[in-house]
C-alpha cells in the first residue's frame, strides 16, 4: 500500500480542498434533524409560523448546500482517483514490459494481464470510495453521536453499546477478507491464462474437435474462481447482516426507551424525532464504513500484487567489465545454463564467429538451439562463461545498445493489427526505400500485389495471411533496421524449397556485411554456412563446414542423408 499510497502525493493539495468541501457539506447535513427538532418542540407548539417557515427554507438551503458540497466533492474524488490509477497503469506497463524473460516466466503472462486490468481496477475503486465515504461516513458517525448525546444522552448511551460489538465483527471479517480476495485474484489469472491458451489455439481445437474438452476444462477454472469469489464474498457479506441486526436491535431499544421517556416527561417528542434521524443516520454511516471495509480488502490486496511487480528488482543489469579484445565478432565462451537451476539447458558453448559470417546452428527439438539466441540477446543472464560482441561482454552492454545491433525473427513471432509498412518499421525511424529494400531480399513481393501495399491492413496476428507470408513480413522488419548481427530462429519453416533457396541467396547478397546466425531444421537453410553448429542435448557435438561435418559428425551425416540423400549430400 505504500507504494500505490505515493501515487497520492501530487494531489494532496486537491484532496485537501475536496476533504473541506466534504466535511463541510456533511456538517451541515447534520443540522437538519436538530433543526426539524426546533420546529416540532418549539415553534409549531407556539403557534410561530413565522419560524416555522424561516426554519423550514433554512433546512432547504441546508440540504441543497449538503448536496451541491456533496456533489462537487465526489467529482473531485473521481478526477483524483483517475488520474492516479492512469499513472499507476502507465507505471506498471513500463515495469512489466522491463522485465526479464526469467522474471515474466515467474509471475506469467496471464497474472500480469490481471494485474494491468482487474487488480488496477479493485485500486481504482478503493482509491475513490475512500475519499467519498472515507471522509462522509466518519463524519456522519461521530458528528451523529456528539449531537445525540447533547440531545438525548440516556439514548445516546443504548447506540454506543452496540459499537464494540460492531467494531470487532468489522475487523475480523477485514483481517480475514484481504488473503481471501488475494485467492481470489490467484484464481482470476488461471482463468485468464486458460483464455489466452484457448484463444491462441482455436484452430487447432476445431480442428481436434476438442471444443466440448476445452469448454469443460474452462468450466473447472471458472468454477474454482467462483468458490475462491464465494468465500471471499461470504466472509465479507457476515458484516452487513450482523450490523444490521445490531443496528435494528438498537433501535426497538431506542424506540421503547424513548417512549418511556416522552410518557414520562422526560424528553419531548420532537427531539424523539430528530434523535432517530440521527439513529438512522448514524446507522447508515456504519453500513458505509462496512462498504468501506469491503472495499479496502479487495483493494489492498490488489495493490500488494502491484507493489510486487512495481519493486520487482532489475534483474539485467550493466555491470563493469573489461573488453577481451577479440578480433571476432562475436564470441561464446564456456557458456552454461539453465532455467530451473536444476540442471543445465546448455553446458559448455564455445565457439566463435567473425564479422560478416555466418553461422548455422541445427540440432533435433530441445537442443538448446532457441536458448542460445536468447541468451546472445540477454533475455537470461548465462550461469557460467561469457558472452562477447566485439571483445565486449554483453553484461557490460546497455539493453539500447545490444539490442540495436541485432536483428531478429523469432520462431514464434507475432504481427500486430495495423498496416504492413507499420509492422515492419515497428515504431523506428525507417523510410519506406528501405522497408522496400527489405521486403525485395525477404522475397515478399507479394505485398506489392496486396491492396493498398504497403497500407494493406493486417488482422491481428496477421491471420489475413498465410505461413510463409508471415515470416517473409517478420524476415523484412528484421532486416529493415539494417542488424550488424541478424538472428533468424527457425523462420523459413514455412517457405518452400524455392523461396527459401532465393531467400538465403539475397541475404548473402544483399546483407553480407552483417553477421548472421541461422537456426534451422532443414540441412539446406545452413549448409552453405560458414560454421555449422550441431546440437543435442544443449551441447554442441559438432563444429565446422559442410563438408567436414559430413565426413566426422555421425548426427549431420544422418540429417543430410534423411533431407538431402546421400548423393545431394
Amino acid at each position: 500500500m505504500r507504494t500505490v499510497g505515493q501515487y497520492l502525493i501530487p494531489y494532496i493539495g486537491r484532496m485537501i480542498i475536496q476533504l473541506g468541501i466534504k466535511i463541510g457539506g456533511t456538517v451541515v447535513e447534520l443540522l437538519l434533524p436538530s433543526m426539524l427538532s426546533i420546529i416540532l418542540d418549539e415553534y409549531a407548539p407556539a403557534g410561530n409560523m413565522r419560524g416555522v417557515w424561516l426554519m423550514g427554507i433554512g433546512m432547504i438551503v441546508c440540504a441543497i448546500l449538503a448536496w451541491l458540497g456533496n456533489c462537487t466533492a465526489n467529482r473531485m474524488s473521481t478526477n483524483v482517483s483517475r488520474e492516479v490509477t492512469r499513472k499507476l497503469r502507465r507505471d506498471l506497463f513500463r515495469r512489466v514490459t522491463a522485465l526479464s524473460a526469467a522474471q515474466q516466466d515467474r509471475v506469467t503472462d496471464a497474472s500480469l494481464v490481471s494485474r494491468l486490468t482487474s487488480d488496477t481496477y479493485n485500486v481504482h475503486n478503493m482509491i475513490d470510495r475512500l475519499q467519498r465515504l472515507g471522509v462522509r461516513a466518519p463524519i456522519l458517525l461521530l458528528g451523529g453521536i456528539c449531537v445525540s448525546m447533547v440531545m438525548e444522552p440516556v439514548l445516546t448511551l443504548v447506540l454506543i453499546a452496540t459499537l464494540p460489538l460492531l467494531a470487532v465483527t468489522v475487523y475480523y471479517s477485514s483481517k480475514k477478507g484481504v488473503p481471501l480476495f488475494t485467492r481470489v485474484q490467484e484464481g482470476q489469472d488461471r482463468m485468464v491464462r486458460k483464455v489466452q491458451e484457448n484463444m491462441a489455439g482455436a484452430r487447432v481445437i476445431r480442428a481436434l474437435s476438442r471444443t466440448q474438452w476445452e469448454q469443460d476444462a474452462f468450466g473447472e477454472v471458472n468454477s474454482d474462481l467462483a468458490a475462491r469469489q464465494r468465500k471471499a464474498d461470504l466472509t465479507m457479506a457476515t458484516v452487513s447482516p450482523i450490523t444490521s441486526f445490531v443496528l435494528n436491535a438498537g433501535l426497538a431499544v431506542v424506540v421503547l426507551v424513548g417512549a418511556y421517556r416522552v410518557h414520562m416527561g422526560l424528553a419531548l417528542p420532537g427531539t424523539i424525532i430528530a434523535f432517530l434521524s440521527y439513529f438512522t443516520i448514524i446507522l447508515n454511516a456504519l453500513l458505509m464504513v462496512t462498504r468501506i471495509f469491503v472495499m479496502y480488502s479487495k483493494g489492498s490486496a490488489s495493490a500488494r500484487r502491484l507493489e510486487e511487480i512495481l519493486l520487482m528488482p532489475a534483474d539485467l543489469t550493466q555491470e563493469e567489465l573489461d573488453a577481451a579484445g577479440d578480433k571476432e565478432h562475436l564470441v561464446f565462451d564456456h557458456v552454461s545454463f539453465s532455467y530451473n537451476k536444476n540442471y543445465n539447458n546448455v553446458t559448455d558453448l564455445t565457439f566463435k564467429v567473425g564479422h560478416g559470417q555466418t553461422l548455422g546452428i541445427i540440432g533435433p527439438t530441445g537442443s538448446g538451439k532457441s536458448t542460445l539466441l536468447s541468451l546472445l540477446m540477454r533475455q537470461y543472464d548465462v550461469d557460467q562463461g561469457e558472452i562477447r560482441i566485439g571483445g565486449k561482454p554483453i553484461r557490460a552492454m546497455s539493453p539500447e545498445e545490444l539490442h540495436s545491433r541485432l536483428g531478429v525473427v523469432f520462431q514464434s513471432d507475432f504481427l500486430m493489427a495495423d498496416t504492413i509498412r507499420e509492422n515492419i518499421r515497428f515504431g523506428r525511424d525507417i523510410a519506406d526505400a528501405s522497408i522496400l529494400d527489405a521486403i525485395d531480399c525477404a522475397q515478399a513481393s507479394f505485398i506489392h500485389q496486396k491492396e493498398g501495399a504497403l497500407d494493406f491492413e493486417l488482422n491481428v496476428k496477421g491471420r489475413n495471411l498465410s505461413g510463409g507470408q508471415q515470416q517473409r513480413v517478420l524476415i523484412s522488419r528484421a532486416l529493415a533496421g539494417d542488424p550488424r548481427i541478424l538472428l533468424l530462429d527457425d523462420c523459413s519453416s514455412a517457405l518452400d524449397f524455392r523461396t527459401d533457396r532465393e531467400l538465403r541467396h539475397a541475404l548473402r547478397e544483399r546483407h553480407g556485411l552483417a553477421t548472421t546466425i541461422i537456426v534451422a531444421q532443414r540441412v539446406s537453410a545452413v549448409m552453405a554456412a560458414d560454421n555449422i553448429l550441431v546440437m543435442d542435448k544443449g551441447r554442441i557435438i559438432g563444429q565446422g563446414t559442410h563438408d567436414e561435418l559430413y565426413e566426422n559428425c555421425p548426427m549431420y551425416q544422418e540429417l543430410c542423408q534423411l533431407q538431402l540423400g546421400g548423393d545431394a549430400a
